[in-house]
C-alpha cells in the first residue's frame, strides 16, 4: 500500500511541476499526451507493486518478426 502510495504522489508531484508551464505556454495537444504517458506509467508501476504479471513487449515483437525473420532465412539458404 505505501508503494501504491509513493506511485501516486510522485505522479501528482510532476504534474504539478510540468503542467503549469505546459498550461501558460498553451500546449494542449502535448499536455494531452503528458497525461496519457504519465496514467500509463503509473497504472504500470502500480500493477507492478501489486505483484500482477505484465506482457512483456518484446514478446510482441519476436511474434511479428519471428516468421518474417525465418522466411527470409530460408530464401536466403
Amino acid at each position: 500500500m505505501v508503494a501504491i502510495a509513493g506511485i501516486v504522489l510522485t505522479a501528482v508531484l510532476i504534474a504539478m511541476l510540468e503542467v503549469p508551464a505546459m498550461r501558460k505556454r498553451r500546449l494542449k495537444k502535448e499536455l494531452f499526451l503528458f497525461f496519457a504517458i504519465l496514467l500509463l506509467a503509473a497504472g504500470i508501476g502500480i500493477a507492478q507493486s501489486l505483484h500482477i504479471t505484465l506482457p512483456n513487449p518484446l514478446d510482441w515483437v519476436a511474434a511479428v518478426y519471428g516468421p518474417i525473420g525465418r522466411l527470409v532465412d530460408s530464401a536466403l539458404k
